[in-house]
């Protein structure tokens, strides 16, 4: 990765974090370009995902979704099963929030397929991805297999002290349960 899609990198995290969204889109939408011009297929598929996240934070799941997809398909190229169940679980929130819940589905279950066979997975990531799953199945009226996500990420979040997924997880299980 250059020094300045790097840097650019940085500070549309930074600009996030301040909650200064246009300035982290502005910032990537220049990671990206400097990236297409290079041949790190990595770097770009980072700036792509990063800017799909803002797009998100935008509302403007159209966009973000072509970022996140781009991303991933650069990812298969690249061969990292994390960094592709990462962004693939993007994708199934995207697509759980925008009704299909199909694609969703699919997306999740490939996600949860990568990170349940990988020894390095984060457990905080395979909890989201569980989390994500969970809500799908609970918006489908799959109770019982969404009961069993949520308890199975209530256990994850415990496991990493992230008492907010630990609080939803129960009372999701509590709510399915009646």
């Amino acid at each position: 990765m250059s020094d300045q899609s790097d840097r650019l990198l940085k500070q549309a995290l930074e600009a996030r974090r301040e909650n200064r969204l246009a300035d982290a889109k502005r910032d990537l939408v220049d990671a990206v370009a400097l990236c297409r011009g290079s041949t790190g297929r990595d770097e770009l598929a980072r700036a792509l995902a990063d800017l799909g996240q803002i797009e998100r934070d935008l509302h403007h799941n159209d966009v973000a979704l072509r970022h996140y997809e781009e991303a991933v398909a650069l990812y298969r190229v690249e061969g990292d099963p994390l960094k592709i169940a990462h962004t693939i679980r993007h994708v199934a929130d995207i697509q759980r929030h925008e009704g299909n819940h199909q694609h969703a589905d699919a997306c999740y279950g490939e996600a949860l397929r990568i990170y349940r066979d990988h020894p390095e997975t984060p457990p905080l990531d395979l909890a989201n991805a569980l989390r994500g799953w969970a809500l799908l199945k609970e918006s489908m009226g799959e109770i019982k297999p969404a009961r069993e996500q949520w308890q199975e990420a209530g256990k994850l979040y415990a496991d990493v002290h992230v008492e907010v997924g630990v609080a939803e997880s129960k009372r999701r299980v509590e709510l399915l349960k009646a």
